[in-house]
């Protein structure tokens, strides 16, 4: 088996559920009791809370653990909007994960906010000039994205930041899928999310078990809870936290997500591996066509710029071909991967990412998304470049057989 659905979730890091273990087992006090055990739990959540901390480059109270990307949104947006009345403006785009589509709907319905929806083109890159335009003086809050789970674009998320700020108004960013490939430090000058409000992050994409995450919050900032109860995690997220998954995400963190110099490497490596893997499918298979930005490869000796595709995502659309039926011949195969998010799998709807990009209902539902991990190799993606061109010559048979 081949898995390239490293978007949708990432195989747990060994490290992590060893660390992890003591904490469901013989150390498992609450960490907000005050006898030992629950003492020692408490002990842990603060070196994990410090661990995160000091991988985003930001102080440990702003680090606030959450049970992962969903609920991480969903305090920001609804969070944030709800606590900061500037006014009762957000901008977004439509190309958002539903995590945080789902939150503006929320706000729209219940709390009579209005959104602008930012254009975007066919890539779903957004212009810096829309956002300007967009901003209004009752914009409380900015929502978009640090790179697009369905097509790997990358927005300018720090110019984003300083042009929100420009106003008044904050700037969120989902940084899911974009944790294991840059920098997203919100206080880093040369970060990608330089100078956001708030940020999330989501365990089970970064070899930490489902269920567990984070979000980054600055510091001073207003923030309406949307879980209520004993007042856990600075009064921002209440519920008795779960300590195992915390040490598990930090272990993760720290070992299994490369750092510094280390992620520059590895993310021009899987770069020009998965440039290499694109231009194969693209010629190996007429009906295919990449989906989002263009490829940029890297240049020898010189830092990858990650301004447009994280290197982990590449994805297609096979016009023509049917793309259920091409998913579950690469199964066959053994090539594990998706049609898009994950949490849209099984519906009949085409991807709305697709969809806001200006591709037809007919074509988005041909979408196959491969999406890499630090552990692929050069020779996994070339088995499935085989299996993509046998797997579409099935399909196209089964389309031309009268009995079809």
């Amino acid at each position: 088996m081949i898995y390239l659905d490293h978007a949708a979730t990432t195989p747990v890091f060994p490290g992590a559920l060893e660390a992890a273990w003591p904490w469901l087992t013989g150390d498992f006090g609450n960490p907000s009791s005050t006898y030992e055990l629950g003492a020692r739990a408490a002990g842990a959540l603060t070196d994990a809370r410090r661990s995160i901390a000091n991988w985003l480059g930001v102080s440990s109270h702003d680090v606030v653990f959450t049970s992962g990307g969903t609920e991480g949104n969903n305090l920001c947006v609804v969070g944030l909007a709800l606590a900061n009345p500037r006014g009762k403006h957000i901008i977004s785009a439509r190309t958002e994960h539903e995590a945080v589509l789902a939150s503006i709907d929320y706000l729209q319905r219940m709390h009579d906010f209005e959104v602008t929806w930012l254009p975007v083109d066919r890539s779903g890159a957004i212009e810096v000039s829309a956002l300007e335009a967009a901003l209004r003086p009752d914009t409380t809050l900015v929502t978009l994205m640090t790179a697009n789970n369905e097509n790997g674009l990358v927005h300018p998320v720090a110019e984003f930041a300083r042009m929100a700020h420009s106003v008044g108004a904050l700037l969120h960013t989902d940084a899911v899928q974009a944790a294991n490939w840059l920098d997203v430090s919100p206080t880093r000058a040369e970060s990608h999310a330089y100078g956001v409000d708030a940020l999330t992050i989501s365990g089970h994409k970064l070899g930490s078990p489902k269920g567990s995450g984070a979000v980054y919050l600055r510091s001073g900032l207003a923030i309406e809870p949307t879980l209520h109860g004993g007042g856990q995690e600075g009064d921002r997220r209440s519920g008795t936290e779960n300590v195992a998954w915390a040490v598990a995400l930090a272990t993760a963190i720290e070992h299994a997500v490369p750092r510094d110099d280390a992620l520059q490497a590895e993310a021009t490596r899987v770069s020009q591996m998965g440039a290499d893997f694109i231009d194969a499918v693209l010629a190996t298979v007429p009906e295919a066509a990449l989906v989002g930005p263009a490829v940029v490869r890297p240049t020898p000796g010189l830092a990858l710029d990650a301004t447009v595709r994280i290197p982990s995502i590449a994805s297609f659309v096979f016009e023509g071909l049917n793309g259920e039926t091409l998913l579950l011949e690469l199964e066959q195969r053994g090539i594990i991967v998706s049609s898009g998010a994950a949490c849209a799998a099984g519906k009949d709807e085409p991807s709305h990412v697709l969809r806001a990009c200006g591709f037809a209902d007919d074509v988005a539902r041909t979408q196959v998304r491969f999406s890499f991990a630090h552990t692929t190799s050069k020779e996994d993606l070339e088995s499935t470049v085989d299996a993509i061109a046998a797997a579409a010559t099935s399909v196209r048979n089964l389309g031309a057989s009268p009995h079809a």
